[in-house]
C-alpha cells in the first residue's frame, strides 16, 4: 500500500497546477479553492486504482477533476460572485511586462462569469489541448467541442468588453 500512496503521491505533486488552475477557475473566493482543491484530490485518491494508463496521467487528472468540479459546483449550488479576485495569481511572467498579473485577474474575473461547461471548455483551451483531446476529456465529439469553444471564445469577449476590463 506505501508504493501506491507514494507513487500517487509524487504524481499529484508533479500536476498539482491543474488542480490549482481547475480550483482558481470555478471558485473566486481563496477558501473555496482550497475546498475545491481538497475535494478534487480526494476524488483523485478514490479513483486512481481505476486510472489502467491507457492515456497519460495528467488526461486522466484532468478529467477527473474538471468532472468533480462540475459536480461540486452544482452540488453546492454556488452562484457566481462578482467581488474581486484574490490578488494572489499563481502564474506571473515577468518577461512579458508588468501589467500581466493585473491582466490575468481580469481573465479570471471574466471567466468567473461562463457556466460551468464553459469554464472547462477555456481551462482546457488555455491549457493548449487539441480540440480532440478538449473532446476526449469532456465527452463530446469533435466537432462539437470546436463549435462549443468558438462560442465560449466570443462570449468570454463579450464579457471582457463588457467589464471595461483592458488586455
Amino acid at each position: 500500500m506505501k508504493e501506491i500512496e507514494t507513487k500517487f503521491l509524487a504524481l499529484i505533486n508533479q500536476h498539482k497546477a491543474i488542480v490549482h488552475k481547475v480550483a482558481k477557475m470555478y471558485m473566486d473566493d481563496a477558501e473555496q479553492q482550497r475546498d475545491l482543491f481538497q475535494e478534487i484530490v480526494m476524488q483523485l485518491w478514490k479513483a486512481y486504482p481505476t486510472f489502467k494508463g491507457n492515456s497519460k496521467f495528467s488526461t486522466w487528472m484532468y478529467r477527473v477533476a474538471l468532472n468533480t468540479a462540475l459536480v461540486y459546483f452544482k452540488k453546492e449550488n454556488r452562484k457566481v460572485d462578482k467581488t474581486p479576485l484574490d490578488d494572489n495569481i499563481d502564474v506571473i511572467d515577468t518577461n512579458e511586462g508588468e501589467h500581466k498579473e493585473e491582466r490575468l485577474a481580469y481573465l479570471y474575473k471574466a471567466v468567473h462569469e461562463l457556466n460551468a461547461v464553459e469554464k472547462a471548455l477555456i481551462f482546457l483551451f488555455l491549457e493548449n489541448l487539441s480540440h480532440k483531446e478538449i473532446a476526449e476529456n469532456l465527452g463530446i465529439s469533435e466537432v462539437n467541442a470546436r463549435v462549443k469553444l468558438n462560442r465560449t471564445k466570443e462570449k468570454l469577449q463579450l464579457i471582457i468588453k463588457k467589464n471595461g476590463y483592458e488586455f
